[in-house]
């Protein structure tokens, strides 16, 4: 099932027991998976247009009044577009608002660098009262959805839209304030979120054939980042690497080496987006391009572990 499906599917769940929950899209229902939705709760569900702006204003001041609205839009809408709304409407104002930007960084795919966010988590990160999310795949986001629901605060949810192979089981144990340990190692962290958890998985079966032993840690709230989780491991491999769907600068790797340079010095290296705008292409082709595959990671790994 697709992220976008699963998120219908789920928030149809809780709108049904909750009629305060409402879905602001900005005439992007059908692309984000909201067209039936739209149509079981149409006085719940609106569409403001190409008004993206216009969007989180309303949703801020429908907050005050208590509901809890969600809006959704492609990334860069939802964030650069909107951001002084987002600062000073919600973030300031303490609005609890839920901001759903959809196709991050290179899942964008042929829309191109104009829709290639690279740089949400580096924008978001930096205001205040903002806490941002990112699902790895659909077990998570299923449980993740009830904390983010009775978190009375603004969240951004940074969602990939399609089909991810789950990493989680069923029975995992879900907390939005904690890192999650997907295994673990003795020689060197590989701290991942999103989409790169999957490539740092098959990096990791290509650096089990060289003896290294990597603990891979799932970020998924990159604000406020699980800083002990981080510090724990790095103590013990002495090797970091981060690996993330976004521009090196300001994103997760910028989050675990400010953590790390105040509490731990240890040698790290950032794995992303290296400060350049996107371009059109298939996913498979720009993380081999952005030297964000798994064979790019197994090569930093060894680099850094000199291998």
């Amino acid at each position: 099932m697709e992220m976008r499906q699963a998120f219908a599917f789920e928030i149809d769940r809780y709108m049904s027991q909750n009629e305060n929950i409402v879905l602001l899209n900005a005439d992007l229902a059908k692309p984000n998976g909201l067209s039936e939705i739209s149509k079981k709760y149409p006085e719940r569900c609106i569409n403001v247009g190409i008004a993206e702006q216009n969007m989180a204003s309303i949703a801020a001041g429908m907050s005050s009044y208590g509901f809890i609205p969600f809006i959704f839009t492609f990334t860069p809408f939802a964030t650069r577009r909107i951001c002084d709304q987002i600062a000073i409407s919600i973030a300031y104002a303490g609005q609890n608002v839920k901001i759903v930007g959809t196709d991050p960084g290179i899942s964008a795919e042929y829309n191109g660098g104009t829709h290639m966010s690279v740089e949400d988590i580096g924008v978001l990160r930096s205001i205040p009262n903002m806490v941002i999310f990112e699902p790895v795949d659909n077990v998570q986001l299923k449980k993740a959805l009830p904390q983010i629901l009775h978190f009375d605060k603004p969240l951004y949810i940074r969602m990939f839209r399609k089909e991810l192979p789950n990493v989680f089981k069923d029975d995992y144990s879900f907390d939005l304030f904690k890192a999650d340990v997907i295994k673990e190692g003795n020689d060197v962290t590989i701290i991942c979120s999103g989409i790169m958890v999957q490539e740092v998985l098959e990096a990791d079966k290509k650096l089990s054939e060289f003896g290294i032993s990597a603990e891979i840690i799932n970020v998924h709230t990159i604000k406020p980042v699980d800083k002990d989780t981080i510090i724990k491991s790095a103590v013990k491999t002495k090797h970091v690497i981060t690996v993330e769907n976004h521009n090196i600068i300001g994103g997760l790797g910028s989050a675990v080496s400010e953590i790390l340079s105040q509490n731990y010095p240890t040698i790290l290296k950032c794995i992303g987006i290296k400060d350049v705008f996107g371009q059109v292409g298939k996913m498979p082709y720009l993380k081999q391009e952005y030297g964000m595959d798994s064979k790019s990671i197994t090569d930093e790994v060894l680099e850094i572990l000199n291998r």
